[in-house]
């Protein structure tokens, strides 16, 4: 495993979902999280997984087949009624998966 890939996968998955959650936070009532955070949370951290992708050159399919992998333990949190309780374990798995991927060539 790739660690210094592992780390920068799960940090720049926690900035880009924080600063993801603060604009929406902003932008957005209450009521909105509310009635359709169950699709709002999973779709913003898979866009920040892609966005890790590109960022770091690691294939697409991969990065989302982790992120879905990755998101599972926050299932819990939301069960529990703690929503951000399984974020740190999702961000340690994200990238760790990460951390075992290939990077793609830069295409010349």
């Amino acid at each position: 495993m790739d660690r210094s890939l592992a780390w920068r996968a799960a940090l720049l998955q926690a900035l880009f979902v924080a600063a993801v959650a603060v604009v929406l936070a902003v932008a957005l009532p209450r009521s909105f999280f509310e009635d359709w955070g169950w699709a709002a949370g999973p779709a913003a951290w898979g866009l920040c997984a892609l966005l890790v992708g590109a960022v770091l050159r690691l294939s697409s399919a991969r990065v989302l087949a982790g992120a879905f992998l990755s998101g599972l333990p926050m299932l819990v949190g939301v069960a529990v009624g703690v929503h951000w309780l399984g974020a740190p374990l999702a961000l340690l798995i994200f990238g760790a998966w990460c951390g075992q991927l290939r990077r793609e060539p830069v295409a010349a």
